[in-house]
């Protein structure tokens, strides 16, 4: 691991990932989808190939997996003259949680009772680094702030998280949490606006809807490239949307039938994409 990733938690580095359209984040997309559900090591021609399809040359896909092992998250194994990677425990453990999260986001919705959970914790203007570290943490857990000082969530379940984010800043002696409904004073959804850039996610939603809505990949290649790139943009909708429930949200909201769309793609292609893959492993390897 990085002098950089020293005692981070997995979450920290997986959420640095989505961050980027990159050659490593590329290969994490596919370690995730290919490598962890076959079990078995791979070739490292199988990986070139697979990010060249993406436009990334040999060489940034070569950087990418020895900065990966240098984290932790691969080992490499000589046969021959031939190299194969596999996940050690804690590219698994960190790759499993990310799926659970990837296939699990916009499938079914929870119930809302009107509560909000809020959170008061403030930072000084001088101390600009923990104000962004703040923000950034809260917004990753999906947070919303509609006013300096304040957090808000309808998700209550989110206040353990929420807790480990002020602790680990050295913020918790000074923060507040509370539940509460909306009262009568102002309006919800001016209150929504102002906490989230719905209108901003709602256009990555349409973005996506239009990349994926009319592909129709032909034959098993074309399957493996469209279900790497379908996972690879959706990935990032977890951390960025925060699940308002449907009460909350525009009409007509994108977002829902964004995820039925994923969800359905992965369904369709996914046979064919490991069909290939599992081709491509006993072909040449």
């Amino acid at each position: 691991m990085t002098a950089e990733d020293a005692g981070r938690p997995p979450e920290v580095i997986r959420r640095r990932e989505v961050r980027h359209t990159s050659a490593r984040s590329l290969l994490m997309t596919v370690l995730g989808e290919f490598v962890l559900p076959a079990g078995r090591p791979v070739w490292t021609w199988m990986l070139v190939d697979t990010l060249a399809g993406f436009g990334v040359t040999e060489k940034s896909a070569r950087q990418a997996l020895a900065r990966t092992a240098a984290e932790g998250l691969l080992v490499s194994e000589r046969v021959g003259r031939r190299t194969r990677w596999e996940l050690t425990p804690a590219a698994r453990r960190l790759l499993s949680e990310g799926a659970r999260r990837i296939y699990e986001f916009g499938r079914g919705e929870r119930p809302w009772d009107g509560r909000w959970l809020l959170l008061l914790v403030s930072v000084p203007e001088s101390k600009r680094d923990l104000r962004h570290r703040l923000r950034t943490r809260l917004s990753w857990a999906g947070f919303g702030s509609p006013e300096a000082g304040v957090w808000i969530s309808p998700h209550l379940g989110r206040e353990d998280e929420a807790l480990d984010v002020v602790k680990e800043l050295g913020l918790a002696a000074s923060a507040m949490s509370f539940t509460a409904a909306f009262g009568r004073i102002g309006g919800q959804d001016e209150m929504v606006s102002r906490a989230w850039d719905l209108t901003g996610l709602e256009e990555r939603y349409e973005a996506f809807l239009a990349d994926f809505g009319t592909l129709e990949p032909a034959g098993r290649a074309e399957a493996l490239h469209a279900q790497t790139r379908l996972v690879h943009e959706w990935r990032r909708f977890p951390f960025l949307d925060p699940l308002l429930p449907r009460a909350l949200l525009p009409a007509n909201w994108s977002g829902a039938t964004a995820a039925e769309l994923f969800h359905r793609r992965h369904d369709e292609w996914g046979p064919a994409a490991g069909q290939y893959w599992d081709e491509m492993s006993s072909g040449r390897g």
